[in-house]
């Protein structure tokens, strides 16, 4: 039921206008939400013929919330201006006001505030006017209480522009405007998401491989190795020329390292430089420098090596672990070879494990890659005896390809870690770049890692599996 003290107030506005009323200002001067109004008009409609009425089109305007805010407490020029005391004030403490960098700006333009950029203390900002009107702070308390016909267009656009007054459309415009036709059928956008790379698609694949073996993740943080760790441990001689500058990167900044467990260091000098648990070394003069030389890892297995001389050092358990993560060689770069690339890595620890048991392993690992022909071709490693290269059998590229090397290791890196005399340590391990090249029929690794992939063959490659 309408207002009868609104629909009494708006039959008097009604006589006394020639050309009728407007419902809004009619709302506004009876200080009435517009709705009530309407229900007026029609209520007096039903009664019979007593008023007409018609729809019409007119733009409203409303506050923003900043508009609300600014109507509330000011425009951020005129609190810049309230926040200047007559000493001046630096204006990287201006900055930091939560109005200081639109109302810095506005101040300037208005030159209610100068810049002194020769004080000792950096720039510092000063008023240049006693007092001012802050007039978009009345200009939307004019809009605020409906009175915004007051303004003129150009500054109401003004105020938008600066997103402080919203424009609406009232009544049915909608009805003459043009709108594009909504196809209900159309498939909708396909949300942005990312895309794994191949080689991460690669890496989740062998680490899940590795995991159903019930094998355990060794830690591989740490990029940065000394050569202790990385040549000594696993009785590569100093004289070795892996260790030369063109094939390791070397540290300038920390160049040494100082924490070596001492005792075991003395042991891995002995078995080099005089011999020791059944072996006659290398017969040099073994020098600590070359030890504490940093470096970026030139493989995991120095990882490993860590690993294993941990589990030394406590009642002796059969292990399983292994690692897939970066290693750095100082390599000539050419399709095939990058200074950066991923090992992957397989260590068993157990009594009276044999190059058999190696052999097997290998077998299985593989054939869960989809590699079921397999050769082994004796090598030579400073630290496994005896050594073996892995080939495979490519059925699209009809020919055989070495997969990666494998041994077992020497007494001379096991015993003087202080792993019990009659436990064997098999290993095994390759690169994760060269399977996934294969899969993805890519032929130039710079494709594959570094600034020249292209980021679409991320996007577009496909789950891959090797046919068997």
């Amino acid at each position: 039921m309408a207002d009868t003290g609104v629909v009494e107030k708006l039959l008097q506005g009604i006589e006394k206008a020639d050309d009728g009323v407007d419902s809004l200002e009619v709302a506004n001067s009876l200080g009435v939400d517009h709705q009530v109004v309407v229900g007026a008009v029609k209520s007096l409609q039903a009664v019979g013929d007593v008023i007409s009425a018609e729809l019409r089109s007119s733009k409203h305007w409303e506050l923003t919330e900043e508009g609300s805010e600014i109507a509330e407490q000011g425009s951020q020029e005129a609190r810049v201006f309230s926040s200047v005391p007559l000493e001046g004030l630096a204006q990287s403490e201006l900055m930091k006001l939560s109005f200081g960098k639109i109302g810095f700006s506005k101040a300037m333009s208005n030159k209610w505030i100068r810049v002194d950029k020769t004080h000792e203390g950096g720039p510092r900002i000063f008023r240049t006017v006693e007092n001012v009107e802050d007039q978009v702070r009345e200009k939307l308390l004019l809009v605020q209480k409906g009175n915004g016909g007051h303004l003129e267009e150009k500054e109401k656009n003004e105020l938008k522009k600066r997103k402080l007054l919203s424009e609406f459309w009232s009544s049915g415009v909608w009805k003459i405007k043009k709108f594009k036709p909504y196809n209900f059928e159309a498939m909708g956008v396909a949300p942005d998401c990312g895309h794994l790379h191949p080689l991460m698609k690669e890496r989740t694949q062998f680490r899940q491989i590795f995991l159903e073996m019930g094998f355990t993740e060794m830690p591989t943080n740490n990029f940065i190795e000394s050569s202790f760790w990385n040549f000594d441990s696993l009785f590569q001689p100093q004289q070795h020329p892996a260790r030369d500058q063109h094939d390791t990167f070397f540290l300038s900044d920390p160049a040494l390292a100082h924490d070596f467990p001492q005792d075991y260091l003395q042991r891995v000098k002995k078995v080099h430089s005089e011999g020791g648990y059944g072996s006659q070394g290398y017969k040099y003069d073994w020098k600590i420098e070359e030890a504490q030389k940093n470096i970026l890892r030139t493989h995991t297995t120095a990882v490993s090596a860590r690993m294993l001389y941990k589990l030394a050092q406590q009642k002796f358990t059969p292990v399983k672990y292994f690692s897939i993560d970066r290693v750095f060689r100082n390599e000539t770069l050419d399709a095939t070879h990058l200074a950066e690339f991923h090992q992957i890595e397989g260590v068993v620890a157990d009594y009276g494990l044999t190059l058999g048991d190696l052999i097997g392993v290998l077998h299985q690992f593989f054939t869960k890659l989809g590699f079921t022909k397999l050769r082994f071709k004796p090598a030579y490693n400073p630290y496994t005896e005896p050594s073996m290269e892995v080939f495979s059998y490519h059925e699209g590229l009809k020919k055989w390809m070495e997969l990666g090397n494998s041994g077992v290791f020497r007494p001379e890196m096991l015993l003087p870690m202080g792993v019990p005399e009659g436990v064997s340590v098999i290993a095994w391990g390759l690169s994760l770049e060269r399977p996934t090249m294969i899969k993805y029929g890519i032929n130039n690794i710079r494709e594959l890692v570094g600034h020249k992939v292209n980021l679409q063959m991320v996007y577009d490659s496909p789950i891959c599996r090797l046919d068997s």
